[in-house]
């Protein structure tokens, strides 16, 4: 089953009867989901077809497993909006004058870490950062969101200089032996590779973001992802017996632990790097 290719076309069947909460809790359990598990979810639901209940039902359904007093599920919540130096405010932007871009950057919402929504992440993404007890943590364009019994140590800082880092969500969930879930993505949705990507590089460049009502400087790593896609097909080829891979819905999908992710990354990612 392909899960690494994101180019890969994805079918999702459509049937008479959708996709319950006991099937997707089955197959999740299939997957190698267990009571206590972090799990740190990209999710495509388009791609794991029609589901009684919709987005909500896949939430419960994975809270069911990993328990509601034990468990964990983690998703990024970015806002890449919120930084001058994004593509997406640079396209949104493009052309403007000076008076233009001073009225743009003044109108623009600045981040804040219970109402922005997050931006390109899905709608299981704002199911998680909408839950009543959800915790957010408060980098204005990298930000996590979790439910559960670790939320509130995962989310509770996130430096600005540290977007994806060893101090940030991403570096917590390493701590706690946390494990990756692609639900009808591929690897270049793989946020674990970002945590062995700063490890291993230590470039920086100026960032400009809008907390609130001010535009805040600071320094940071710029990560990447258009290699993760090759890194992710090598990840597969030497770690097969450690990832596990099955059906969620219709969607291809796998669960794998986020250090190993990380780990492979820090080793395979500057060599794969500079071979471009």
């Amino acid at each position: 089953m392909e899960v690494g290719n994101p180019e890969q076309q994805y079918s999702v069947k459509v049937t008479d009867t959708p996709v319950g909460r006991d099937r997707l809790r089955a197959q999740l359990e299939e997957l190698g989901l267990r009571r206590g598990m972090t799990v740190l979810v990209h999710c495509s639901m388009s791609r794991i077809g029609w589901v009684d209940g919709g987005v909500d039902t896949l939430r419960e359904a994975l809270r069911d497993l990993v328990g509601r007093r034990r468990g964990t599920l983690i998703v990024p919540t970015q806002t890449r909006s919120k930084s001058a130096t994004s593509t997406a405010y640079q396209k949104a932007t493009e052309g403007f004058g000076y008076e233009e871009l001073k009225l743009h950057d003044k109108i623009l919402p600045g981040f804040n870490v219970r109402r922005s929504p997050s931006e390109d992440m899905g709608i299981f993404a704002e199911s998680v950062r909408t839950h009543p007890r959800a915790r957010r943590s408060p980098h204005p364009t990298t930000s996590f969101a979790a439910v559960g019994r670790r939320a509130a140590r995962l989310c509770a800082e996130h430096p600005l200089d540290c977007l994806l880092g060893p101090k940030s969500p991403l570096g917590r969930l390493a701590e706690f032996d946390a494990r990756v879930l692609l639900l009808g993505v591929g690897f270049d949705k793989c946020t674990a590779f970002h945590l062995g990507e700063d490890r291993c590089f230590d470039q920086k460049r100026p960032y400009r973001c809008k907390i609130g009502d001010s535009w805040i400087e600071f320094d940071g790593f710029p990560h990447r992802d258009d290699d993760f896609t090759e890194l992710g097909r090598r990840f597969l080829t030497e770690h097969s017996a450690a990832v596990r891979q099955g059906p969620v819905g219709e969607a291809p999908s796998c669960l794998f632990p986020l250090n190993l992710a990380a780990d492979f990354a820090e080793k395979d990612l500057p060599e794969l790097r500079f071979a471009r």
